[in-house]
Order: structure tokens, then C-alpha cells, then sequence
């Protein structure tokens, strides 16, 4: 009973007084002139029913709020990492993984506190294992102890193996080489250490392939022409199958030195026609605003490019026009002086000659084979030049190709299309015999 009267009190202090007086204030401030609402109001037993039904309504508000806080739940803590104690100088651990995921079991309360206080390790302890295969248990030291955790894995298969070491030599391997400026070209890469001392298990050295330092140009400040420095050129390991491999390795970086030079040659610039002209027209002039440009690029590459040749379809043309024409780049050429080219194209009359004694030459016979020709004078042949009289009129048979193309071809009786190309532009080549019989024999 004195419980009860207890109670009572405190619900009519705490609650029904306060509540009650709310009203009351409430009532004073919006003037209430309503008289049946006005006596309700003013009547005490309807104002403490008022707050009672009030003070229900909060308590089943907090009641709530209070259970939820202590139900149990649980909230998972992905890849966490594991902390491994061994002796790293004389062994090599293999099976034991990266990370584990955390389970927290708890009330809400108590789990929004463990996020809150510093996250602990997940241990395991192998200092005292020796070489072979072990089962052990990871640990993990929860800072609340009313909350409780699963480790996923729990225990996990490791092995231990003494650890070996192999000297390996290193290869330099350029990396974002199409970073480097156009101009430029690395012409060598010269590492301050040769070789380099692997470590690990017996298994693990055997799988390594190579090992590269990856000469990044990225890293390089201001790469320019002459002798660069580049510190700390990271080293990987590879297997045969070009897989990154994690493998201890001694010295882990090394330092390159990069020598580069900016190679260039002046070449003319070649202007070539696709397509034909209107019937009874021939090109009669071709200006070009450019006459030779400046490629840039490794030094073999230069050696081999004797001229960079841009095309002009002149298809159906029938007046002078001009064009613009960009200058594209060749394989292994990084960089041309010119971008675009404006060639101007004129034209008159067609006119049509022939030039006989053009000799007939063949090209990709197979080294084993020699070649004899079955037709009659076949090694010599007529070319018919079609073009304005001025140009064609000019032109003789030592600057026109005649030539049939024998790759892939083999022993026995072929007959083989003849072609003829030659060094104007302008002038359309076509052979008056269009095709002739070889045979071609093993040596």
C-alpha cells in the first residue's frame, strides 16, 4: 500500500502538476470563452484525467524507446585485419589470410559505445610453431566486455616453412612510355643494382619468373633530353604467366638511370591519288604547301622512313579544287612538325602513250624456289600511261615498276596478275598485258 501511495505521489509531482499547469496556461493564453469547454476545463478531476491520459501516452513512449535500446542485435565489422606474431627473419607462414569479418552481439546501446572506443587487432600467435601444418585460433579483444563476437574464420590452416632466398638478376620494364613527350625517345635504362635476393618458401621461389623494375614515367620531374635520375623504381616479382606474385625481396626499390634523346630526320613529304578523275580529265599539277617535314621517333624507325606519304581522293573530280589533308602518322613515328597539309589539284586534258621495253621483275619468292617464265616476252612488257600530254610525254621506261607478286605461292605452274606502278602521281600505269605464266621450281 505504501508502495502504491509512493507511486501515486510521484506520478502526481512529476506528471499530473506539471501537465495540469500546462493546460491551465495554455487555457489563460488562448482565452478560452467557450462556457461548457471553459468549466470542463477549470473542473480538477478532468484536468488530472487530462494529464493522466498525457502521462500514459509518455510513458509508453519512453517504455518503448527502452526496449529497443536493450534488444539484442548484432552489426558486422568487414575485413579486419589480422595481426600474425612469428619470427618473420626464419619463417614463412602461408595459408593464414589477409582478414576476417567481426560479428558484435549486444544491445543498441552497447554496440553504438564499441564503435565508438578504438577498434582492437585480430591476433594470432604462431612464435612458437615449428615447420609444418598447424590449425590455430584467432583472438580478438573486445573493449566492452557485455558485448560478444564471432570471428569469420575463426581457425584457419596455416603452414610453416623455413624461409629460403635465391639472387635473381632484375630487368627494367618502362611503364606510361605514351606519357613521355613525342620528341622524346628513352634510348637506355641503367639500374644501380643488377640483382636482387628473394625470400620465401621453397614453393614460392620456384614460381618466380622474372623480376622488373617498373620504370615509371610518370614519376619522372621534367624528363628531358640527356641523362635522367629516377629514385626508389619499385621492384615486382612475376610468375610465367605474368601474374604479380607477394614475395619478400631484397633491396624492395632501386634507383634508374634513364638516358634519353630526341632522334629527328627531315624526310619529303609524298603526295599520292586514290581514286580517278572524271572521264577524258587527267591531273595536270599537284602543289603542295608542304614539301618535307620532321619526324621524330627511335632511331631504327628513322633509319627505315624515307618519306611520309599522304593520300587525296580524286574521285569524280572534274574542276580544280584544293584540299586539306592531315598528315598521319606511321607506325613507330611519334611526332611530325606538320599536322595538316593544303594541296592544290589542277587539271586538262587527258591524253594516252605507251612505253615498251619496261622490264618485268618478280617480289616474295620463297628462298627454296627459283622462278621461270612459260608466256613469250615476259621479261619485258608495254605500260600504257594515261595523263596530260605535258606530264606523260616526259616519262620513260626507268621510272616505271613492272613486277609480279609470288608470295605464298609453290612449286608448279602459275598463272599471276602483272603490276605496274610508277613515281608520278599525276599518270595512271596500267600493263598492256595483264597477266603471264611463271613456273616455279625447288632449287
Amino acid at each position: 500500500m505504501k508502495l502504491i501511495k509512493k507511486l501515486f505521489r510521484f506520478i502526481d509531482k512529476h506528471f499530473i502538476i506539471p501537465i495540469t499547469k500546462f493546460f491551465v496556461f495554455i487555457g489563460e493564453k488562448l482565452k478560452i470563452t467557450d462556457k461548457p469547454l471553459e468549466k470542463a476545463i477549470s473542473k480538477k478531476s478532468s484536468l488530472i484525467v487530462l494529464s493522466l491520459i498525457f502521462a500514459v501516452i509518455v510513458f509508453f513512449i519512453v517504455d518503448r524507446h527502452n526496449t529497443t535500446l536493450l534488444e539484442t542485435n548484432a552489426e558486422v565489422i568487414y575485413n579486419r585485419p589480422i595481426s600474425a606474431t612469428y619470427n618473420d627473419e626464419e619463417y614463412v607462414i602461408e595459408g593464414l589470410p589477409k582478414t576476417v569479418d567481426i560479428t558484435l552481439i549486444g544491445t543498441k546501446a552497447n554496440l553504438y559505445l564499441a564503435k565508438q572506443l578504438p577498434a582492437q587487432d585480430v591476433t594470432v600467435d604462431l612464435s612458437d610453431l615449428k615447420p609444418g601444418v598447424h590449425k590455430v585460433n584467432l583472438k580478438y579483444k573486445q573493449s566492452i566486455s557485455s558485448v560478444e563476437y564471432k570471428l569469420d574464420p575463426s581457425q584457419v590452416t596455416v603452414v610453416v616453412s623455413p624461409k629460403q632466398s635465391e639472387t635473381r638478376e632484375i630487368k627494367s620494364d618502362i611503364v606510361n612510355i605514351n606519357k613521355l613527350d613525342s620528341k622524346l625517345s628513352i634510348n637506355s635504362v641503367k639500374l644501380d643494382q643488377e640483382e636482387v635476393i628473394i625470400k620465401g618458401s621453397s614453393s614460392d621461389l620456384e614460381k618466380v619468373s622474372t623480376i622488373k623494375a617498373l620504370v615509371n614515367v610518370n614519376n619522372m620531374a621534367n624528363p628531358a633530353a640527356g641523362t635522367n635520375t629516377l629514385k626508389d623504381v619499385d621492384l615486382v616479382a612475376y610468375d610465367e604467366n605474368g601474374t604479380k606474385m607477394d614475395i619478400e625481396m631484397v633491396p624492395a626499390k632501386v634507383n634508374a638511370t634513364i638516358e634519353i634523346e630526341s632522334p629527328k630526320k627531315d624526310v619529303p613529304l609524298e603526295v599520292e591519288t586514290t581514286g580517278n578523275v572524271v572521264f577524258g580529265k587527267a591531273i595536270k599539277t599537284i602543289n603542295s604547301s608542304v614539301q618535307k617535314v620532321t619526324i621524330y621517333g627511335d632511331s631504327k624507325t628513322l633509319e627505315n622512313t624515307n618519306s611520309i606519304k599522304v593520300q587525296v581522293d580524286v574521285s569524280d573530280l572534274k574542276n580544280n579544287k584544293d584540299y586539306t589533308v592531315s598528315i598521319k602518322k606511321p607506325s613507330g613515328i611519334r611526332e611530325i612538325s606538320e599536322k595538316t597539309v593544303n594541296i592544290k589539284i589542277e587539271l586538262d586534258n587527258e591524253a594516252t602513250t605507251e612505253i615498251s621495253g619496261v622490264r618485268l621483275s618478280y617480289i616474295n619468292l620463297g628462298s627454296n624456289y627459283t622462278v621461270q617464265a612459260l608466256s613469250e616476252n615476259q621479261t619485258e612488257i608495254s605500260v600504257i600511261l594515261k595523263g596530260v600530254e605535258s606530264v606523260i610525254s616526259n616519262i620513260d621506261s626507268t621510272s616505271i615498276e613492272a613486277y609480279i607478286d609470288l608470295d605464298g605461292l609453290k612449286e608448279g605452274e602459275h598463272k599471276v596478275k602483272i603490276k605496274v606502278k610508277g613515281e608520278d602521281p599525276r599518270v595512271k600505269y596500267e600493263p598492256k598485258v595483264t597477266e603471264t605464266k611463271i613456273k616455279i621450281a625447288t632449287k
